[in-house]
């Protein structure tokens, strides 16, 4: 006797095509990823542009402030104010739509 796979605990979505439904493949995450990547560009250029010298600079600071500004724009890129990752998506959307 062979038992269902949704009594064994596996999820009976995961049957179903990555295509199918709501799944989107995962654009909606690229799209943002890609943002915070452009606002980490963005982060990294404006720190660069300083106008004198850390009294208290070292490579450790330096380190910190890199983690600080990745998760600064991760959480940016996350809140889609910026509009980089709406239209990132908008544009694939559209060529994945006119490629079915």
């Amino acid at each position: 006797m062979t038992t269902p796979l949704s009594s064994i605990g596996a999820p009976a979505a995961s049957a179903a095509p990555a295509g199918a439904g709501s799944g989107d493949g995962g654009l909606r995450k690229a799209a943002e990823s890609f943002e915070a990547v452009i606002l980490r560009q963005l982060l990294s250029s404006m720190r660069q542009a300083k106008l004198g010298d850390d009294i208290f600079g070292s490579s450790a600071t330096d380190n910190f402030r890199e983690m600080a500004d990745a998760k600064t724009a991760d959480s940016i890129a996350a809140m889609r104010q910026f509009g980089i990752a709406d239209m990132v998506e908008a544009q694939f959307r559209a060529r994945v739509g006119g490629a079915q």
